[in-house]
C-alpha cells in the first residue's frame, strides 16, 4: 500500500485512474481551463464513482483540497478504497464517491493555494459580504515582508518565533489559519468570487451527492497535529445530533476546533459546508477532516512563508524546481518516510472502515 504514494501530480492522477478503471467506477473529469502542469500535462479533477445508482448512503472523500497536501490523499483513495476493494465492500445500498485532487494546480506546482492564490479551503464563503478577520491584518507583514531581496528560512524563524512570543501561540495560529479576505497576496486568504474548484465541487455536489440520505464526508489533509497521527476534526452536519452522531463512529479520537479540543483553531469557509448546503434539511451529512501531523507548526508556517515568497519573484515552472520547495514536500508531503507512509495508510484505513460502518447502521428514513 506504500508503494501509492505518487512522485508527482501526473503520477497520482495515472494510479488513481488505473485503479478506478480496475474497480469498475464510474469516471468524470473536469479540466482546468488555461493551465497545464510543469510536465505540459492537463490539470483535472476526477471523481469516481463505486455502487448503485442511486445510493441512500454515501461515503464521500477529497483529496488535494489544499494542493500539495494532495499526495497523502490520493494515496489513501488509490491505495485503500480502490485497490484495497474498500470501496467495493461499502455494503447493499451504499455508494463511494472519490473526488481526486480538488486542487490540481496546486498539487501539480506543490502549492497549497490554487491557480489564483486562494485558499480553496477557504472560499465557500458569501463573498459578498465575506467573514473579514481583523487578526490577520496585525500578523500580514511579519508573514509576508515587503518585497525582500532573498528568503531567509532563519530570519523567518526569528520573525515568526517573536511573533509567536508576543502574541501567545494559539492567538497567533487562529489569526494566521482562520482565513481572511483582504490580502490577495498573503496566507490563507479566501478570494474575491468562488474559484473554479469550488464551482466544480458544487457541480459534483448537486450531481453527485445531493441525492443521499446519509453522507459520511472525509476530505483528506496534511500538515496539523502529532506526526504521522490522523486526527479526525468534526466539520459538520446541521441537524442537532450530527456531533454525537460523529463521535459514536469516531470514538474519542474526534476533535472539534470549535470547542477547543482540536489542533485546527476554528476556520470558515471549508468544503464541507458546500456538502450540507447541497444535502439540504433532509440529507444527513456527518463530516470530518482527516489531518495528519508532519512537521512541527512553526517549520509548517515558514514554509508556507517561504513558498508564498517564492511565487512572487518566479514563475511557476521555474519555482517549482527551486530548492525552496523541499520545505513544502517536508511540511505536507513526506512520503519518502517509510514510517510516516505506514502509519498514515493504517490509520486512513481505520477511519474509513469506521465511517462506512456508521453508514451500516443507518436505517431508511432514519434521523440518527
Amino acid at each position: 500500500m506504500t508503494d501509492a504514494f505518487p512522485a508527482d501530480y501526473a503520477r497520482a492522477r495515472a494510479d488513481f485512474l488505473r485503479a478506478a478503471e480496475a474497480a469498475g467506477a464510474r469516471l468524470k473529469t473536469y479540466t482546468l481551463p488555461g493551465h497545464r502542469g510543469p510536465d505540459g500535462g492537463a490539470l483535472c479533477v476526477d471523481t469516481a464513482y463505486v455502487g448503485p445508482a442511486a445510493p441512500g448512503k454515501l461515503l464521500v472523500t477529497v483529496s488535494g483540497t489544499h494542493g500539495v497536501e494532495g499526495f497523502c490523499g490520493s494515496a489513501c483513495q488509490t491505495g485503500i478504497l480502490l485497490r484495497e476493494g474498500l470501496a467495493r465492500a461499502a455494503g447493499p445500498g451504499t455508494g463511494v464517491l472519490l473526488v481526486h485532487a480538488l486542487n490540481p494546480y496546486g498539487f501539480a506546482y506543490l502549492r497549497r493555494v490554487n491557480e489564483d492564490e486562494v485558499d480553496l479551503n477557504r472560499n465557500f464563503v458569501d463573498h459578498e459580504a465575506p467573514p473579514h478577520n481583523d487578526a490577520y491584518d496585525a500578523v500580514h507583514a511579519t508573514l509576508v515582508p515587503a518585497e525582500p531581496a532573498a528568503f531567509s528560512p532563519h530570519e523567518s524563524v526569528a520573525n515568526l518565533t517573536a511573533l509567536r512570543d508576543r502574541l501567545g501561540p494559539e492567538t497567533l495560529q487562529e489569526a494566521v489559519t482562520r482565513g481572511q479576505y483582504r490580502h490577495a497576496d498573503g496566507l490563507f486568504y479566501g478570494g474575491s468570487r468562488p474559484t473554479w474548484s469550488r464551482r466544480v465541487f458544487e457541480a459534483v455536489v448537486a450531481g453527485q451527492i445531493a441525492g443521499a440520505a446519509h453522507v459520511a464526508y472525509i476530505d483528506l489533509h496534511t500538515g496539523l497535529g502529532e506526526r504521522g497521527v490522523g486526527e479526525p476534526i468534526f466539520r459538520g452536519g446541521r441537524d442537532a445530533d450530527a456531533y454525537q452522531r460523529a463521535r459514536r463512529w469516531y470514538g474519542d479520537a474526534l476533535t472539534a476546533s470549535e470547542l477547543g479540543t482540536s489542533s485546527s483553531t476554528p476556520i470558515v469557509g471549508n468544503t464541507a459546508s458546500a456538502v450540507a448546503d447541497g444535502l439540504g434539511p433532509t440529507g444527513r451529512l456527518t463530516a470530518i477532516t482527516l489531518e495528519f501531523g508532519t512537521r512541527p507548526g512553526p517549520e509548517v508556517l515558514v514554509a508556507l512563508c517561504a513558498d508564498a515568497w517564492l511565487h512572487r519573484h518566479h514563475a511557476p515552472a521555474e519555482a517549482v524546481r527551486s530548492e525552496l520547495k523541499q520545505l513544502m514536500r517536508a511540511a505536507f508531503c513526506p512520503a519518502d518516510d517509510a514510517t510516516w507512509r505506514g502509519q498514515v495508510t493504517r490509520r486512513a484505513r481505520e477511519v474509513f472502515g469506521q465511517a462506512l460502518a456508521g453508514l451500516a447502521d443507518a436505517k431508511p428514513g432514519d434521523a440518527w
